[in-house]
């Protein structure tokens, strides 16, 4: 999977120490909206830059389509967007791969 740039930003967190400072990671951008077809029906995706590169780098690894695995994440959903399942789809890759 590629790696996720990310800026890091300097936060305060109330559970620990107030004098020491925590790092957390912070995704800027807008979601980039993209058609696609599924099941003879067309559709559009928006997701951020970083989702769109990691869901075009496990279609790479997979060597399938990008279209061909939004419609098995597609099949796969229960009850929530098509764009959050792919969000949570790419989270669930990431953990397993990370053992």
């Amino acid at each position: 999977m590629s790696q996720i740039d990310t800026e890091v930003s300097v936060v305060q967190s109330p559970q620990e120490d107030p004098d020491r400072p925590v790092r957390s990671p912070v995704i800027s951008g807008r979601p980039a909206k993209r058609s696609f077809t599924i099941g003879g029906h067309r559709t559009s995706i928006s997701l951020e830059a970083a989702f769109w590169d990691a869901l075009k780098a496990a279609a790479a690894e997979e060597g399938v389509p990008v279209s061909r695995l939004i419609a098995r994440i597609d099949a796969a959903r229960a009850g929530c967007g098509l764009s959050s399942a792919i969000r949570v789809w790419l989270l669930a890759r990431f953990r397993s791969a990370r053992g």
